[in-house]
C-alpha cells in the first residue's frame, strides 16, 4: 500500500467507517437475533431510498420490539406499517411489511429462527438462500454479507460493487482481495461501509481525500 493509500484508508475509517449495523443500533454477533435485524437492515437498504432513511426504519422497527424473526411475524401488518413510518420509510411501506412478515415467517418456520442454520449450508448456498427471502435480492445478499464477514468469516473479503465504486472514487484498487490488503480481517466490514458512503455521497469522498491531503 503506497503512502497516499495508508492516508486515504486511515481517514476513510476514522470518518466514515461505521457499519450500517452499527448504525442501526445493531451490536453484531454470530447469535440469532443480531443476525435477524442485518437482514432486516439488508432489506430495507436495497430499495431505492436514501440510506439514512433505511437505517431510521431499521431502528424503528428494531425499538418497536421487532428483533427477531418471532416478534417480527407476531406484529400484525399495521404494526409493522406504523414502525416503518416512524421511521421515515413511506413510499414502499406496505409492501415492505409484508414481505418483512413472510419472510420471518420463513426464517421461524424452516430454520427456526437461526440465520446461522442458512450458513450451515455452505459458501456456495447461502447466498441462494437468502435470496429466497422476500425482498431480499441480490443487492441486498451484498449488503447482508458485507455487514456479517467479521462473524462469518469465510465470506471475507466481500464488498460489492458499491464499496468498488466508492474505491475508484478514492483511487484504491477495484478488486476485493487487493482492497483486503489495506486493512487488517477486523477492519473489513468498516472499510467497506466507508467505501460505500464515498460511493452514495460525493462530499464524503471530497472530505476524505481533503483530510488526507490527496
Amino acid at each position: 500500500m503506497s503512502g497516499k493509500q495508508e492516508d486515504v484508508v486511515r481517514v476513510l475509517l476514522r470518518r466514515h467507517g461505521r457499519t450500517y449495523a452499527s448504525e442501526a443500533g445493531v451490536a453484531l454477533r454470530d447469535t440469532p437475533a443480531p443476525l435477524y435485524q442485518v437482514l432486516v437492515l439488508s432489506h430495507l437498504l436495497s430499495a431505492r431510498i436514501r440510506a439514512g432513511i433505511a437505517v431510521a426504519a431499521a431502528r424503528a422497527l428494531f425499538d418497536a420490539g421487532y428483533r427477531d424473526a418471532r416478534r417480527m411475524a407476531g406484529a400484525t401488518w399495521q404494526q409493522r406499517v406504523d414502525a416503518l413510518g416512524a421511521g421515515g420509510y413511506r413510499r414502499y411501506d406496505e409492501r415492505t411489511s409484508t414481505q418483512l412478515g413472510e419472510g420471518a415467517e420463513l426464517l421461524r418456520d424452516r430454520y427456526g429462527g437461526d440465520l446461522r442454520r442458512v450458513r450451515e449450508a455452505g459458501v456456495r448456498e447461502v447466498p441462494r438462500l437468502l435470496r429466497e427471502f422476500p425482498g431480499i435480492g441480490p443487492t441486498g445478499v451484498d449488503i447482508f454479507l458485507r455487514e456479517v464477514q467479521g462473524v462469518w468469516p469465510e465470506f471475507a473479503p466481500c464488498f460489492g460493487s458499491k464499496a468498488r465504486d466508492g474505491a475508484d472514487r478514492l483511487d484504491l484498487p477495484r478488486t476485493d482481495a487487493r482492497l483486503a490488503r489495506l486493512v487488517p480481517g477486523a477492519e473489513l466490514p468498516r472499510l467497506a461501509a466507508g467505501l460505500v458512503r464515498v460511493a452514495l455521497d460525493a462530499e464524503v469522498g471530497a472530505d476524505v481525500r481533503e483530510s488526507a491531503g490527496v
